[in-house]
């Protein structure tokens, strides 16, 4: 059974009724899979991953997404990350006021249910931290306040791990990293990644790609996958661009 299936999908914007970003669109990713999108600018692939959350930004007009066996088309989003969904920002919120360590444990009491104990938690967060190559000391800081970019980014894949859900969409989480980040980013995917779970990366580029075991590619033009391949195929649209699918670079 696939653990995603989305059948003919059309979004529209909440403030723009006239135009239908995703036209049409079929996805299905297996458990064990990594699956990645790839697109020009303005092409919907983030409204795809915020349309499988549910993001009331934006609106399905057709179409429906199955998630392990059960219809979320219509689901709310905290009900669809409860059910094993995790989605990474291209832009990381800052959080004023609250520490890391008490997002950490609000975030994990808030998806099991249960109370956290916290000295398990602590450690576990510890752990996580030294395979991220992560100072300890941010897990008393304000949460990604004061953080780079790369660090905001590797904040995410720590919460990616801590979570460990069925299914992680990675919005452009290397877009402004440098080679060093991209490196402990994906040595986080390697962390998480098993034969039950799945990937789903947003990218514009090779960088973070390298070294990961791809199932698949797609590429995304005008709100509709308009061509599928192996790694390959990721290869030629970083060298070539997307000439070929009639679409301006």
């Amino acid at each position: 059974m696939s653990l995603l299936e989305i059948k003919d999908l059309y979004t529209i914007a909440e403030d723009d009724h006239d135009k239908h970003i995703l036209n049409g669109l079929n996805l299905t990713i297996n458990p064990g899979e990594i699956h990645v999108i790839m697109g020009p600018n303005g092409s919907g692939k983030s409204t795809l991953a915020n349309t499988i959350l549910n993001n009331k930004r934006y609106i399905k007009t057709k179409g429906n997404i199955t998630f392990d066996g059960d219809d979320i088309t219509d689901l709310s989003t905290d009900k669809i990350a409860k059910k094993g969904i995790f989605m990474s920002f291209q832009t990381p919120i800052e959080i004023p006021g609250i520490t890391e360590a008490h997002y950490m444990k609000s975030l994990k009491e808030s998806l099991t249910g249960e109370k956290a104990n916290i000295y398990h938690l602590a450690k576990e967060v510890e752990d996580k931290m030294s395979k991220l190559h992560m100072d300890k000391s941010y897990n008393s800081r304000e949460f990604n306040v004061g953080f780079s970019g790369g660090e905001k980014k590797k904040n995410e894949i720590l919460q990616l791990l801590m979570i460990n859900p069925k299914l992680a969409i990675l919005d452009e989480t290397d877009s402004g990293l440098d080679v060093d980040a991209i490196r402990i980013v994906r040595e986080g995917i390697d962390l998480y990644k098993n034969d039950t779970n799945a990937i789903l990366i947003i990218t514009h580029s090779m960088k973070l790609l390298e070294g990961l075991n791809i199932d698949k590619v797609h590429i995304l033009i005008d709100g509709k996958i308009v061509d599928e391949g192996d790694i390959t195929l990721a290869n030629k649209i970083d060298k070539e661009g997307y000439k070929d699918y009639n679409h301006e670079n």
